[in-house]
């Protein structure tokens, strides 16, 4: 049952990061692989600077500042062309 949380956790960091971030989403999957990616490297950050997030709201709100975080690397390597 904690993948099923995981994967959930992680579409909806996805999509939230792409709202805050005022990009457009990649879609379900693209959602899902960037909340999975932002979920280890908030998770990774928050470790390093000793902070421990707890419950729901402190997964989603700790994956979600890792999406943040790698949406805008993503996009300063990463333009479309006009």
């Amino acid at each position: 049952m904690d993948i099923v949380w995981f994967i959930l956790i992680g579409i909806a960091a996805g999509w939230l990061a792409g709202r805050i971030t005022s990009g457009r989403a990649f879609g379900l999957i693209g959602d899902l692989i960037v909340g999975v990616i932002g979920a280890i490297i908030g998770g990774f950050l928050l470790s390093v600077l000793k902070i421990t997030s707890a419950g729901l709201i402190g997964s989603l709100a700790m994956a979600t500042l890792g999406a943040i975080l790698l949406l805008l690397v993503i996009r300063q390597f990463y333009r479309r062309p006009v």
